[in-house]
């Protein structure tokens, strides 16, 4: 099935398996989903429901069992992905012998930008990432707030149209998240990237993302999809409306009708 006009990316009958203890698993069994130009997508689902492993796959640093992965319309082998879409995994990874400054030149060096350009567009941008003031700081010198502002920098500074944020909020405190995940709504409007998120924060993934997506418990199929009518720009003040509440219940009925599945 041909990708519709505007289609980002496209998974196709995703299937994924592993091995453990000489068994061969499966963490992804058909998985089929799509993310249009500019559009918030969040994936929520139990541990081990093979969340992460899609992004993977979509970053290209793992190839599928079977099914087909699109970009821009145009089916892709694992090595073609390598470089299209940027990956901001769980921990923010900062070098700690490098600044706030060459930390967020990264993903430009990486692209094959000299340092020096890099570090200078990355200084550009410090006081836009909340990085004002810090940008010679090291990464010990930084709140954890400060440090995964300075990963998001890093991620943006490439400018793909394409983000894979797998629970960058996950390892901070309430407050701090809170904080950040409204940045990240007002950034996103900003830019409209391409987004899928993945996060254990039911909440999170409706004040950010246009539509959830509801794993199983592995192996991962989509068992729910939820259109966020919600209207934009997104305030904290949103989280006590009746609207939200009804999505949120709506998401948590059915993980908990997944986990009881499960046990």
């Amino acid at each position: 099935m041909p990708g519709m006009p505007g289609d980002r990316l496209e998974l196709i009958d995703i299937v994924s398996t592993y091995n453990e203890g000489g068994r061969r698993l499966k963490a992804l069994d058909g998985v089929t989903l799509r993310v249009g130009a500019g559009e918030f997508v969040a994936l929520v689902g139990p541990s081990g429901s093979g969340k992460s492993t899609l992004l993977d796959i979509i970053a290209g640093l793992l190839s599928p069992d079977s099914g087909a992965v699109l970009l821009d319309g145009a089916q892709t082998t694992a090595g073609q992905r390598l470089g299209r879409s940027a990956y901001m995994q769980q921990r923010d990874l900062l070098l700690p012998w490098r600044t706030t400054i060459g930390n967020a030149a990264l993903g430009l060096e990486a692209s094959g930008v000299a340092r020096a350009t890099a570090e200078r567009r990355a200084g550009a941008q410090l006081e836009r990432f909340g990085l004002g003031g810090f940008g010679a700081a090291y990464p010990a010198q930084l709140s954890g707030g400060m440090r995964q502002r300075t990963a998001f920098l890093r991620t943006m500074l490439p400018e793909k149209s394409l983000l894979l944020l797998d629970e960058p909020f996950g390892a901070l405190d309430a407050l701090t998240r809170a904080d950040l995940q409204a940045w990240l709504a007002l950034l996103w409007e900003q830019e409209r990237p391409s987004v899928i998120l993945v996060t254990h924060d039911v909440e999170e993934a409706i004040f950010l993302a246009d539509r959830v997506l509801v794993l199983t418990a592995r192996p991962g199929r989509i068992a729910l999809e939820l259109p966020v009518d919600l209207p934009r720009p997104r305030t904290r003040e949103l989280l006590a409306s009746p609207e939200f509440l009804s999505e949120r219940t709506t998401l948590l009925n059915a993980l908990g009708i997944l986990h009881g599945q499960r046990t």
